[in-house]
């Protein structure tokens, strides 16, 4: 039998690229989206999830099992981008990012665990973001969710080991997707001492976004750890520099790893 694969948010992006690759690979695929209805031309079918609804998760989860007796890989996919000083930025606008990025990902985790420990095997990768490795301007609070969810599945990997069950993070750099026109950007308010600053790294994310590396490759990626008998814990995936960005910053003195983000955005 093939494996039967759950991606959160696979309508589109990374979510969309790793499911039609795993698809043409002969896996058991269902994606996705908190409005399927309005997706027409996806390869695999796409369920209704809101991965901030508890209810919605369940739904989905027996849904599959029900259809396919098993869930054999989970890919927590579904996230939101978060910008702006954090002075400015609305603390209910922070909590809904943690709710999408943190505690989304947890819930689904919880969902399907049973179901794994049932079978005795599964796979949970969580999709974080080279972002959680450092405290970016500007988007500080998407550097916290996504290294949250880097750190709390170290612990659930711990735990769950004994059931069989493996747990994968994999931190993506910049890839050429549209999350840039999906996020919540705190206004850039006239007069704000930030402003310029603000503006200006503003207009550089999104350049980087959509000149960033190809879907599909990262695709292949998901692809070769899915296969995996022993699958490292940590994955990083991205341009040479966006992952030794991360060396740099366990080897370089604390303020000399932050002048250097600051040169780099110009700050």
């Amino acid at each position: 039998m093939s494996k039967v694969v759950l991606i959160t948010g696979g309508s589109s992006g990374i979510g969309k690229a790793i499911g039609e690759f795993l698809f043409h690979k002969g896996f058991t695929v269902y994606g996705t989206s908190r409005h399927p209805e309005k997706i027409t031309n996806s390869v695999f079918p796409l369920i209704a999830l809101d991965v901030r609804n508890k209810e919605s998760i369940k739904h989905a989860v027996d849904k599959i099992i029900a259809t396919s007796s098993q869930i054999d890989v989970v890919i927590n996919n579904a996230g939101v981008g978060i910008t702006g000083p954090i002075e400015e930025t609305p603390t209910d606008e922070m909590r809904n990012n943690f709710e999408t990025n943190f505690f989304g990902p947890i819930e689904v985790i919880k969902a399907v665990l049973p179901q794994m420990r049932k079978q005795k095997s599964g796979m949970i990768i969580n999709i974080t973001s080279i972002a959680g490795y450092m405290g970016l301007p500007y988007r500080g609070i998407y550097s916290a969710s996504k290294g949250a969810l880097e750190l709390v599945s170290e612990a659930i990997s711990i735990e769950v080991k004994p059931f069989g069950i493996a747990i994968v993070n994999i931190a993506p750099g910049e890839f050429a997707t549209e999350i840039a026109a999906h996020r919540y950007h705190a206004p850039i308010i006239d007069g704000s001492v930030y402003k310029n600053a603000y503006e200006n790294t503003l207009g550089m994310m999104n350049s980087h976004m959509h000149s960033g590396e190809d879907p599909n490759d990262f695709a292949k990626e998901v692809y070769q750890i899915i296969q995996s008998k022993n699958p490292k814990l940590h994955y990083k995936v991205g341009a040479f520099m966006q992952k030794f960005s991360i060396v740099l910053k366990r080897i370089l003195p604390d303020r000399v790893y932050e002048k250097m983000l600051m040169n780099h955005y110009k700050l």
